[in-house]
């Protein structure tokens, strides 16, 4: 398969993504054996807006204009005819100073918990404005992650917003933002342009698929994991996912 072929496909995956659950602590979250990809970063990094761009969805994740208002964390299923493959995870954004202290505080614990803790977690996207860069939050996260990351855990940073950017600016970002990762992979990304769709998609695909085998994909969830995916659809029928970003 030629990588177009591979990205198409990679695309057509994501395009299957359904709002599963929301949960407003760990322990509310479902157990499952299916890989995970967390998104996370800034309340104004565009993170929702990244994920209904990447799913081909323009109202998956509600993406709002004032930020800070998220306040669970958003799963989505993902895969062919009905059989789940993998899960993606909104994670409250950060950063957004109106939020209450108490409020913060209680999310850095869940964000924090939740990546280190959760055990079929494979994969972060960190979103980030690249007219910024990475902040002193973004670096506290990078902290976080870094035990999992040095034992395999895949991180990918996404530079949003890239048509802002003029391309001696964008080569700048790169390279800036490749530094502060210690040389995580780094992309641009422009949900108004469609930059980096393509390429984004197919790490992400790469990820779940190389870490379940092309046989354990090609196969149907778990019974158990299929009818927890099952109940919790059924039960949040009525729910929709929050807007965009709860800063911590």
């Amino acid at each position: 398969m030629d990588d177009s072929a591979e990205a198409k496909e990679a695309m057509g995956w994501f395009h299957t993504a359904r709002f599963l659950t929301t949960a407003a602590q760990m322990h509310h979250l479902p157990a499952y054996d299916l890989p995970e990809i967390a998104f996370v970063g800034r309340s104004n990094a565009g993170k929702s807006t990244c994920i209904n761009v990447l799913t081909q969805q323009k109202k998956l994740a509600y993406a709002s204009k004032t930020p800070g208002r998220t306040q669970h964390i958003n799963l989505f299923a993902l895969g062919r005819q009905g059989q789940s493959d993998a899960v993606l995870a909104d994670l409250p954004g950060y950063g957004y100073a109106a939020v209450p202290k108490s409020d913060k505080i209680r999310w850095q614990q869940v964000t924090a918990n939740y990546l280190i803790t959760r055990p079929h977690l494979i994969g972060v996207v960190l979103l980030c404005d690249p007219r910024h860069g990475l902040t002193e939050l973004d670096d506290i996260l990078l902290d976080i992650l870094r035990p999992r990351v040095e034992e395999g855990l895949k991180f990918l940073v996404l530079l949003t917003k890239a048509d802002k950017l003029n391309k001696t600016e964008a080569a700048k970002a790169l390279s800036i933002a490749k530094l502060q990762s210690s040389g995580g992979t780094v992309r641009l990304f422009s949900a108004l342009k469609k930059q980096g769709v393509a390429e984004a998609s197919q790490i992400i695909w790469d990820w779940v698929h190389a870490e379940r085998g092309a046989s354990a994909v090609s196969a149907t969830a778990s019974a158990e994991t299929a009818e927890i995916l099952k109940t919790e659809q059924q039960n949040d029928t009525q729910s929709s996912p929050e807007d965009d970003d709860l800063n911590i």
